[in-house]
């Protein structure tokens, strides 16, 4: 708490006036002292206003000179110097010196009493700092909503704007697994980087001994970052981090502090709550998905799975075993980030709700402490951002990605090309197409070692260009030239016709696709 030299010179009824050191008007003052020593810097910190009459000034000009610069140097934010006792007007020695070194020195006429300054600069500090109190509950009750509301992420939201300064979340590891950008936004990522560092260099000098509870992180910029852990007795969830504005004051401590707590109790929500909250989550989003009576009930306890900007994501598990194992995985990964469950399950189908910030690196790492056997066989497709009500679009997006994932997780806005080969029913048409036309051209290159089937398929992946598709198979174009006449004698088809090749090449597809299996590593068949 501080109250500038400006405002203390503008409270008319003290009629202060100005003398000397007008750029210093801006500094701040943190306490009123009334002293007549000579030299009183021994017992000063930096910050006081020092009032006094004059009557410990030496005679001499130049020890007055040096009076005042002492006062600035040890840190002395202004000098109100009484007139009409010692001294009928301030002398000019110290008026030169203060204009010299910046330091505000003013007037107090004899009719102002020193205790009425004084006085004013502690009422006006008492009352920022009551202000500063009132603050802090409001942000306390607001954060405490928050953290009721959308959990971790909106404790954090609260923090940041709370602080002035991006806000996270960091894992025993240094991951970040929660962000708050801040009112300011800006490079508020590059911030995240740093405290991140900033804490992985605390933890690793830590070297496995408890880190403390509270340290201040100096960032690149100039800023500092309050680090907690978060923390309940000896077990260790992970850190809490915010930038602020200078050094932390008691009332960041506290806010701060505050969010720490509300965190605790976030990772440590009782199992039992958690199951019946997914629970809950569950029965919503499958209701959601449904699209019937109660679909707008049920949007509206989705919203705490949204991201900031109100975005979802879909993820969409084929194939899932019918087991606990899955839904109980991805639930403790999310526990870990201090997330929701959200969680619907229709016969091998799994559908989880994702906000519209995660990517496929965090749809694939729900999964990572399930068995390899049993993880190589998931289809996992994630749709792309769609706003909240939108769920049903987001939820056929996943479901197509996940039909064309063979072993690796598939993003719905990376498929161009492949959708047709997602939807069953076309994928069924386009599997026929391939028994009809791929195993003649099999049977006759077992039978004579043709590399029909192989030429066929560089050529239409090549757009019916014979330089491209002969240098892809090494061959000569004649010789690539004579197996597409024979390939097409032995289908029956035109391939001189594109509609023919696009059809063929999409079948040649299916085919391929369709052979893959669990036994080579890639996924299941499609189906």
């Amino acid at each position: 708490m501080a109250v500038s030299v400006r405002w203390l010179l503008g409270q008319a009824d003290l009629s202060l006036r100005l003398r000397a050191g007008s750029a210093g008007l801006s500094a701040e003052i943190t306490f009123a002292v009334t002293t007549e020593l000579p030299d009183p810097a021994r017992w000063l910190s930096g910050g006081e206003l020092i009032l006094t009459t004059g009557l410990g000034l030496p005679d001499d000009p130049g020890q007055r000179t040096a009076y005042i610069h002492g006062l600035r140097e040890i840190g002395v934010t202004a000098v109100g110097f009484g007139t009409g006792l010692t001294f009928e007007e301030v002398p000019d020695e110290l008026i030169a010196a203060a204009d010299d070194c910046g330091l505000a020195l003013f007037e107090v006429p004899l009719a102002t009493p020193f205790v009425a300054v004084a006085k004013t600069v502690m009422n006006r500090l008492a009352h920022q700092q009551y202000e500063s109190v009132l603050t802090a509950t409001r942000v306390q009750t607001r954060m405490t909503r928050a953290t009721a509301v959308r959990g971790a992420p909106g404790t954090l939201a609260e923090l940041s704007l709370a602080c002035g300064g991006p806000a996270v979340i960091i894992d025993r590891t240094a991951k970040v697994i929660h962000t708050a950008r801040g009112p300011g936004g800006g490079d508020a990522d590059d911030k995240t980087e740093a405290i991140a560092a900033g804490i992985g260099h605390l933890i690793t000098r830590a070297g496995g001994r408890a880190f403390p509870h509270s340290s201040v992180v100096p960032l690149t910029d100039g800023g500092v970052a309050v680090v907690q852990a978060i923390r309940i007795g000896a077990r260790t969830h992970g850190y809490l981090a915010v930038e602020v504005t200078g050094t932390p004051s008691p009332i960041d401590q506290l806010i701060i502090g505050h969010a720490n707590s509300l965190l605790v109790l976030e990772f440590e929500r009782p199992d039992r709550v958690r199951r019946e909250q997914g629970q809950v989550h569950g029965a919503a989003l499958a209701l959601a998905l449904t699209g019937s009576t109660g679909t707008a009930a049920a949007i509206g306890l989705l919203r705490t799975a949204t991201d900031d900007a109100g975005r979802i994501r879909m993820l969409t598990v084929l194939d899932a075993p019918a087991s606990d194992a899955l839904r109980q995985a991805v639930d403790d990964q999310l526990a870990a980030r201090a997330r929701n469950l959200f969680l619907s399950a229709e016969g091998p189908a799994v559908s989880i709700l994702l906000r519209g910030t995660d990517d496929l690196a965090l749809a694939s790492s729900l999964f990572d402490t399930l068995d390899d056997a049993v993880r190589r066989h998931l289809r996992i497709g994630l749709s792309a951002p769609h706003a909240l009500a939108e769920v049903r679009t987001a939820a056929a997006e996943s479901r197509m990605a996940a039909g064309l994932a063979l072993g690796a997780p598939v993003d719905a806005t990376n498929i161009t090309g492949r959708t047709l080969l997602a939807v069953p029913e076309t994928r069924n048409v386009l599997t026929a197409m391939g028994m009809l036309l791929v195993e003649p051209l099999e049977r006759h290159d077992a039978a004579h070692d043709s590399g029909l089937l192989d030429s066929l398929r560089a050529y239409l992946e090549a757009n019916g260009q014979w330089e491209p598709a002969a240098a892809v198979l090494g061959v000569h174009r004649h010789t690539l030239r004579s197996r597409i006449v024979k390939a097409a004698e032995v289908i029956g088809c035109d391939l001189g016709s594109a509609r023919v090749r696009a059809e063929v090449l999409l079948a040649i597809i299916a085919r391929d696709q369709r052979a893959h299996g669990p036994e080579d590593g890639s996924g299941p068949p499609l189906r």
